[in-house]
């Protein structure tokens, strides 16, 4: 029996380590296409006016901050448009007063009511797209900060008539507590991981949604936001939606800061769970071929099996290989590609995200029903999701 176990830590081992070369392979990828898309915006001698949407929910870290990141871009021209649920939403005082800071700044804030489909942000850049001034949408979450140059380097890409969206990987910005610091470093390593393997193998057929940039004519070409509000993973879905209609989906060189907040335990496996099934309904077989690209389980499995064979040395062996595998990873993705500072300081850190992954991979598949906001939903086929409660009392929730 010990034998067997080995055999597929040793198959599991080997499967993260195809994944390991494929995601530096991927990073590599991603520098050469950095290098192109500054070449290019050299070229452009005039930026169009683009319209910032920005929905907010409710207080969180770092809001005033993060906000404030977008009134500071070094840009010609461009309006800001936030959208909230309700007037006594809890972000908007703080969203009024980041707004009179900068009367420069065009902007405006819109109460769009209760969301009438199934997935709320989508309705919000629905009904800040009707009244949007440009035709250049730059959507974002209010959980994002960005450097002065984001706009200089998200916008150019666009005006290529073959490019339909541009998107960006981002860093998590660990706003306190060590299960907050999970949660970062698993968007700093293992999502940009994959997204530079997707990138690497198959070209971005996907958003992300911490920005999506996109055209108005693109977006009329897919339906609209409308064709988006049953889907759970919006930002998947428009990227998706947009390849299919025959442009190309940019992976952005620019690098954002994704806040996240301090959480207890149980949040922060319930938010990761959340996003877990998002991913298994929206891409069944990306996600289940998930299930081979991790590498302490594998370790952590052979380690223990040649344990009770009575080998230490290829216990010693499993092991070590899974912590570098993923120190490696942590390396040239976590600090390569998204330059995350704890990194460097902290690369235990990534050995722990990379178990708790797996956990959170096969949890996925023990449920088809999330939690998001104050409501209830159950997850169906092709990513879709529908509504089952609506509770005042749920766990709000990003």
């Amino acid at each position: 029996m010990a034998w067997t176990f080995i055999a597929i830590a040793l198959c599991g081992t080997a499967s993260s380590v195809i994944f390991l070369v494929l995601a530096l392979l991927g990073a590599a990828k991603f520098h050469r296409q950095a290098r192109e898309q500054a070449w290019f915006a050299s070229q452009i001698s005039q930026l169009p006016p683009v319209s910032l949407l920005k929905p907010v929910h409710g207080l969180e870290p770092r809001l005033k901050e993060n906000v404030e990141s977008f009134f500071r871009q070094d840009y010609p021209h461009y309006e800001i448009v936030f959208a909230a649920d309700t007037e006594d939403d809890a972000a908007l005082p703080i969203i009024r007063e980041v707004c009179l800071r900068y009367p420069h700044i065009p902007s405006r804030v819109l109460i769009n009511g209760r969301p009438p489909w199934p997935n709320p942000p989508a309705f919000s850049f629905h009904c800040m797209t009707e009244v949007a001034a440009h035709n250049i949408l730059v959507t974002s979450d209010s959980d994002v900060q960005v450097d002065a140059n984001y706009l200089r380097e998200v916008v150019p890409p666009l005006l290529d008539p073959e490019v339909g969206l541009v998107t960006c990987v981002y860093r998590g910005a660990n706003a306190g507590g060590f299960w907050s610091a999970l949660d970062a470093i698993g968007m700093s390593v293992e999502m940009t991981a994959g997204v530079v393997t997707a990138n690497l193998l198959e070209g971005m057929r996907f958003g992300l949604g911490p920005t999506i940039v996109v055209r108005k004519d693109v977006l009329e070409k897919i339906g609209g936001y409308q064709v988006l509000g049953e889907y759970f993973s919006n930002d998947f879905v428009i990227g998706n939606f947009v390849e299919k209609a025959g442009y190309r989906v940019v992976l952005s060189r620019h690098i954002i800061d994704h806040v996240v907040p301090p959480m207890t335990f149980r949040r922060m496996w319930e938010r990761q769970v959340r996003w877990a099934r998002g991913t298994r309904w929206s891409r069944p077989k990306g996600h289940l071929g998930t299930g081979f690209i991790f590498a302490m389980p594998y370790g952590i499995l052979g380690c223990a099996a040649a344990l009770v064979a009575g080998h230490s040395r290829i216990a010693a062996a499993f092991l070590t290989a899974a912590i570098l595998n993923r120190v490696i990873e942590a390396w040239f993705i976590g600090h390569g590609v998204v330059r995350d500072p704890v990194v460097p300081t902290a690369p235990w850190l990534t050995p722990l995200r990379d178990l708790l992954g797996f956990f959170v991979w096969c949890s996925s598949y023990l449920s088809k029903r999330s939690v998001w906001r104050e409501s209830r939903y159950e997850l169906v086929e092709g990513g879709r999701i529908v509504l089952r409660q609506t509770s005042a009392s749920a766990r709000p929730e990003k």
